[in-house]
């Protein structure tokens, strides 16, 4: 973005920086329940969100809080939640509802050490492949990652625009350290920020079908209370809405929903480098890990070792081509994760190259730190 005399300077905590690219995007309802190391989301907008004509709602558990942002959502108002671990497991069974019945909201996990209450103030990367298949059944889903003060904000802007382009859940995964991290960052101007609204039907209410197919396999979606008919149901249905037994139909819904993603690919698939256009052996890190990881490059550089950094913001769908290319770079990978390895199995499944994969897994509430992968990249 272009610099301007209007941008601010301000000293945000990770979890704030969120509530700012939420508003920014035009996020106008909040339901939640507190929960550390997330409730600072919640507390924040409880109050700039009535400030601006919003609503929030502390419900009385997450399951409520799922079935909240999905009804306000339907009614057209952007929507989100914030939890952790615990939390996130009340909100898978309502998440599916929303990736069937194709509605737009945010859902943000500051992920802590689980299992169970697991360890409330230290951080995780625990809940990666809960975030993908959590939910049950085969479901499209879109995952983001900060490592930033400064991702917090433009990825929940990114986030909420990709929730209301395609019609679905999206997952931001944060992560103790990141959520209370304080930076200094500039946020842009209200005219610098692209945001992206539904797009509403242009037919007659009788001609409308909630869930017809067009060419961007995503349906125009009306408000509830707009004149339009709706029919929403957690059934696989067909394009009025109504449950389906059709075998055609019922490959025609499943392939349409997850076709949308693979045709918005490339819009939805981020993904940052350093250093990587000479790379011979580089980390692939998300979260909090990617600045230790980006640390210990910059070091492995001043000791002659040729190192780069792929930093994942899209976890998924996992954006196999664009590492593919790097594996075929390069003769080996470290992938630093505070978990048993969850990121690392995707990327073994893809490593088609003769690219040697070694992974650092820490799972002790501890941050993994830059000496801890520059060991690696000077060894292996």
């Amino acid at each position: 973005m272009e610099s301007s005399e209007n941008q601010k300077k301000v000293l945000l905590q990770g979890n704030e920086a969120i509530v700012e690219g939420a508003l920014a995007a035009g996020c106008r309802f909040f339901a939640g329940y507190p929960i550390t190391p997330a409730s600072e989301i919640s507390e924040i907008l409880s109050v700039k969100l009535p400030e601006l004509g919003g609503t929030f709602i502390q419900m009385e558990d997450e399951i409520a809080s799922m079935g909240a942002i999905i009804g306000a959502s339907l009614a057209g108002v952007k929507s989100m939640t914030a939890t952790s671990g615990p939390g996130f497991s009340l909100i898978q069974e309502n998440l599916g509802y929303g990736c069937i019945t194709e509605v737009p909201c945010v859902i943000v996990n500051v992920m802590r050490g689980g299992p169970s209450t697991g360890l409330p103030t230290s951080p995780s990367q625990g809940d990666v492949q809960m975030a993908r298949w959590g939910t049950h059944g085969d479901h499209p889903i879109i995952v983001l990652a900060v490592s930033s003060v400064s991702d917090c904000f433009s990825v929940t802007v990114k986030a909420f625009n990709l929730s209301e382009k395609y019609r679905i859940p999206v997952i931001i995964l944060s992560d103790e350290v990141v959520a209370h991290t304080r930076e200094s960052v500039t946020l842009p101007t209200t005219e610098q920020i692209r945001v992206f609204d539904r797009v509403k039907p242009d037919v007659p209410p009788e001609w409308y079908k909630p869930y017809a197919d067009n060419n961007r396999g995503v349906p125009d979606m009306a408000a509830l209370g707009d004149g339009y008919r709706h029919h929403v149901t957690g059934l696989i249905h067909d394009d009025r809405g109504y449950p389906t037994q059709d075998a055609q139909e019922i490959e025609k819904f499943l392939g349409r929903i997850h076709g949308k993603i693979s045709k918005g690919f490339q819009d939805i698939m981020v993904i940052k480098t350093h250093l990587m256009e000479d790379a011979e052996i580089f980390v692939i890190a998300y979260g909090s890990v990617a600045r230790s990881a980006l640390r210990a490059v910059r070091d492995a550089r001043e000791l002659g070792i040729k190192a780069g950094l792929v930093q994942l913001v899209t976890l998924f769908p996992f954006p196999r081509k664009n590492v593919d290319i790097y594996l075929r770079q390069c003769r080996a990978v470290i992938i630093p994760e505070m978990n048993m390895g969850q990121m690392s199995r995707e990327v073994s499944r893809i490593n088609q190259a003769d690219c040697r994969i070694v992974k650092h897994n820490k799972i002790n509430g501890q941050l993994i730190t830059p000496d801890e992968i520059l060991k690696h990249l000077t060894t292996v």
